[in-house]
């Protein structure tokens, strides 16, 4: 195995420096994506679309693009500097951001989504690959869940200040810029989100690329040698990122439907739930994320056996009365408490999902796997998890106002079934992890 310095140089201060700047980039990213949420509204009347149109430019365009794009950038990550191609798909993804201010149609509102998932595409893979260059395996779990709050600060930014800007943008005369002309305000909110992002971009040019740590015995980066690796372990990747993908499908159908059932079944404003759910988002995510992350190190420390995935499979069970009770109890209050708990617990696999794939492949394959993960929680849980629950509603339930039931049967279900996908993939995964173990043990 190589020694520990061998692929730590640039210091642990240094390390955790990176992972700010990465944790911010990944804010920024969710808060362009998930902005659109908070415009519906003034974008349906302006542009003349219907709710099916907005799903799209919300949900399975935005997954299918930002999904299958993630596949040839993952193998890029894999095989080039991963600093450039951080801040180029910064930059991609802010200027694509920026242009939805002067689109005129759906198709075009529609392609430039897509642009911005595309640009988002490179970003996960290439971050996770780079801190596991900066970390050893036994402390990479809290760096990876620091990063992965981006989610959870972005949403609830989305939700919270979003708001804000736009009520403020609504209360000026008018919104001008150069060459551009005068902007509606939802216009003005996307021309706005671009300028965080393209000075992330500009900051991420001038980090350090760390070397990338040993391969043991793996043949190196070569399409081929990934492939024939992936099919010797085929079922724990089978069964690992189907669980991941179900798992998302809980976290997005909750997303996606929690504002409308308080707002059906509790008679509150969308400001009310907004500025509530997005604390519990941000607030709540977080603690998941950090608690997971640091749990799966403790226990890995401790020489567990298969701590990560153990700690998954408990938090998944945790969350399940949470998840089921919250849109059925009868006061809002207690409705919103089992939120929380339900956001805190269903988290938990964000902080340990990177750990647990970094464990189960050689270095040169950490960002195709990555973006392969991506792939089966963008297409399940952005592209399925909350029409689950809309087909529930409109066609098992037939009534709009029993959204809550809706919501309980379809997240009880997908939490039932990702709980039998951990099961199936703890021995294959095990057995992975030895083998990589191995690798390094012959390689040392």
């Amino acid at each position: 195995m190589p020694s520990a310095g061998a692929g730590y140089p640039l210091g642990q201060a240094y390390a955790w420096y990176v992972v700010l700047v990465f944790a911010l980039a990944y804010t920024c990213s969710f808060l362009d994506r998930q902005i659109l949420s908070l415009l519906v509204e003034p974008i349906k009347r302006d542009l003349h679309l219907s709710d099916t149109q907005i799903s799209l430019l919300q949900g399975l365009a935005f997954a299918l693009c930002n999904a299958l794009a993630g596949l040839p950038l993952g193998y890029l990550v894999d095989t080039r500097r991963r600093m450039p191609i951080i801040g180029v798909g910064i930059a991609f993804w802010s200027l694509a951001t920026s242009a939805c201010a002067v689109a005129r149609s759906f198709a075009g509102l529609l392609v430039l989504r897509m642009g911005v998932g595309m640009g988002e595409a490179t970003l996960t893979p290439a971050a996770n690959s780079v801190i596991g260059d900066l970390f050893p395996p036994s402390k990479v779990g809290l760096p990876l869940a620091i990063y992965s709050l981006g989610v959870f600060a972005g949403g609830g930014l989305a939700l919270i200040l979003g708001g804000a800007l736009i009520g403020w943008l609504e209360s000026l005369p008018r919104v001008l810029l150069p060459v551009v002309g005068e902007l509606r305000p939802w216009q003005a909110v996307f021309a706005v989100l671009a300028f965080p992002g393209l000075l992330l971009a500009v900051w991420v040019f001038t980090l350090r690329e760390p070397p990338r740590g040993a391969a043991a015995d793996f043949d190196g980066p070569h399409l081929t040698v990934a492939l024939r690796y992936m099919a010797d372990h085929r079922w724990t990747f089978l069964w690992l990122n189907l669980s991941f993908g179900v798992l998302a499908m809980v976290g997005y159908g909750m997303a996606a439907w929690a504002p409308t059932f308080f707002i059906r079944a509790h008679g509150w404003t969308a400001g009310q739930i907004g500025h509530a759910y997005g604390l519990i988002f941000m607030l709540g995510g977080a603690g998941g994320v950090v608690s997971g992350g640091m749990l799966g190190d403790v226990l890995q420390r401790r020489g567990l056996r298969n701590p990560r995935l153990t700690v998954v499979a408990v938090a998944t069970a945790a969350a399940a009365p949470f998840v089921i009770a919250f849109p059925v109890v009868r006061t809002a209050d207690t409705g919103l408490v089992l939120l929380a708990g339900a956001v805190y617990f269903s988290t938990f696999v964000n902080g340990l999902s990177p750990a647990l794939l970094q464990q189960m492949v050689p270095n040169q394959m950490r960002g195709l796997t990555v973006s392969l993960s991506l792939l089966a929680q963008n297409l399940l849980g952005l592209g399925l998890g909350p029409t689950l629950v809309a087909l529930s509603t409109d066609y098992l339930f037939r009534d709009e106002s029993r959204l809550g039931l809706s919501l309980s049967v379809v997240t009880g279900v997908l939490l039932l079934t990702a709980l039998l996908l951990l099961r199936l993939a703890y021995g294959p995964y095990l057995a992975t992890r030895t083998s990589i173990e191995g690798r390094f043990a012959r390689a040392g």
